[in-house]
């Protein structure tokens, strides 16, 4: 079949396509041919074949943006709507490993006693399905960056001020001209089914209740309409692209950006290559059969595998400077690039007439042993008022910090020193992985409180009043100064894995 049927598809015609030679899924639906793809398929052919001629829904929906196979594959290979009713599905047999998570999950402890964000990530850890957690958590390399993201606030102190009426506190900010009830955003994290059906709904729902902004990802597991349209009256929202090779696809997305109302876009200019996340990659490689493995040669297998790789092959690795001026031909929205990580190309961005940047190294997950965005703050700051006379916050050029903040005195310190706000992800992904829409808005609440409480102790009555003499950031630099160590953080982290040997399945005869 050669185009595109208006006719539904019998699932018995479908369970005929049920090879290498001739292989067709079925995704919410639809019935595709994929056949030809099958090799170029970043999570390897083993997994299509898996379901060649069955409903593949259940294991695409996790891990693929909604419309990945629609704009992946050519529009011949779209076969049309399966007969209803026909499809053969592939039965999900629970796992006694499974079943103990389960039984783990419903062990969890109620909200109450959730009282920090760090209690969030120790649930998940417990209770999230192997992949998800594998993949949430994962960083480059020996995750020397993802742990630096955090320690870097450590090595800031405060110098907080007495005798100041603090009878009232407001935390309330603007962020790119737009309202927010602390200095926080919800940053654009991906593949947010993995650990909730709702996915990234769970955060526009918890935004918009708590008065936050939430930044969509390009690679959301729900669509960027649905997310939309879930967004309450008034309620802003921003989004995160990851620039196409295709750039008619990218002018698409932007364009739909825009007439959607999304009121500022966060163009990702730190992924020309994804970053090595082992974590995410031996979880994958361990599923794999070594059968097949010896059979493609060994040392010559694929360990780039991953839910990460799966996804992001379409990202343009010869975005540069000079696509700015094209960026801006097509949109009016406000441009900010994430994953600015020098002061060099913090003041080539505000040459170039940007609204800001994002002082970020993408969680820890591209280069690792890139310093933390917390650190670029106050290199970039200095470099401003040395080569151009400005101080911040400014809004002219406005400043975001990203990666590592787990608490309100965190952010606190960011903007002390010059930030307008801060992105915070995992932990989000953390909560509604572990509790829903309910962990988010607690989540939420834990920082509300955390703000007002810190705000006094600093003698602060709003955002405002926050000033870099209310901070010593003199260590900042030093990254092998001693700090006291986060307990709660150093028990949350995962340590990395060396290569082991495979569990045997018989007895070795000698």
């Amino acid at each position: 079949m050669s185009a595109p049927s208006a006719k539904p598809i019998s699932g018995k015609v479908v369970a005929q396509h049920n090879s290498r030679e001739s292989c067709w899924i079925i995704v919410h639906g639809k019935v595709y041919d994929v056949t030809e793809f099958l090799d170029e398929h970043p999570g390897g052919s083993k997994i299509i074949l898996k379901y060649a001629g069955k409903d593949a829904t259940h294991e695409y929906e996790p891990i693929h943006p909604p419309n990945a196979i629609i704009d992946n594959l050519p529009r011949e290979k779209h076969l049309g709507p399966i007969e209803e009713g026909t499809a053969e599905k592939i039965e999900v047999k629970i796992t006694d490993e499974e079943r103990a998570r389960l039984q783990r999950v419903e062990a969890r402890p109620p909200l109450a006693e959730i009282l920090n964000l760090h209690d969030f990530e120790a649930i998940a850890r417990l209770t999230m399905p192997e992949k998800a957690w594998a993949y949430y958590s994962s960083a480059s390399d020996d995750e020397i960056t993802n742990r630096e993201n955090h320690a870097a606030f450590h090595r800031i102190w405060f110098r907080p001020r007495i005798m100041r009426d603090v009878t009232v506190v407001d935390t309330s900010t603007s962020i790119l001209g737009h309202a927010s009830s602390m200095p926080v955003y919800i940053t654009a994290t991906a593949l947010g089914k993995l650990g909730h059906p709702d996915g990234e709904l769970n955060l526009t729902r918890a935004a918009a209740k708590r008065g936050v902004i939430q930044m969509i990802p390009t690679l959301s597991s729900c669509s960027f309409d649905e997310l939309v349209d879930a967004a309450q009256p008034g309620q802003v929202q921003f989004f995160q692209l990851y620039v196409n090779r295709d750039r008619a696809v990218t002018k698409r997305i932007m364009q739909q950006a825009e007439r959607r109302g999304i009121k500022a876009l966060f163009i990702t200019v730190d992924a020309p290559q994804l970053g090595r996340r082992e974590k995410d990659m031996r979880m994958t490689f361990d599923a794999a059969d070594p059968h097949e493995i010896g059979k493609s040669g060994g040392d010559q297998v694929d360990r780039s595998r991953g839910a990460a790789k799966a996804i992001t092959g379409f990202i343009d690795p010869g975005l540069k400077w000079a696509d700015i001026s094209w960026f801006k031909s097509i949109t009016k929205m406000p441009l900010i690039l994430k994953g600015v990580q020098t002061w060099e190309d913090a003041l080539e961005a505000y040459d170039q007439n940007l609204a800001g940047i994002v002082l970020s190294n993408h969680g820890g997950r591209q280069l690792d042993f890139a310093r933390s965005g917390i650190e670029v703050l106050v290199e970039v700051v200095e470099k401003f008022k040395e080569k151009r006379g400005i101080t911040f916050p400014n809004d002219r050029f406005q400043l975001f910090v990203d990666g590592g903040a787990r608490r309100a005195t965190d952010v606190l310190k960011a903007i002390a020193l010059g930030a307008t706000a801060v992105g915070i992800g995992r932990p989000f992904l953390y909560a509604f992985s572990t509790y829903g829409v309910e962990g988010v808005d607690h989540a939420l609440q834990i920082l509300q409180d955390e703000f007002e409480m810190n705000l006094r102790l600093l003698g602060a009555q709003t955002i405002k009043d926050l000033v870099p003499n209310m901070v010593d950031a003199s260590n900042i630099r030093s990254h092998l100064v001693t700090v006291p160590s986060d307990q709660l953080y150093d028990t949350n982290y995962e340590g990395m894995q060396p290569a082991r040997l495979r569990e045997l399945k018989a007895k070795i005869k000698l």
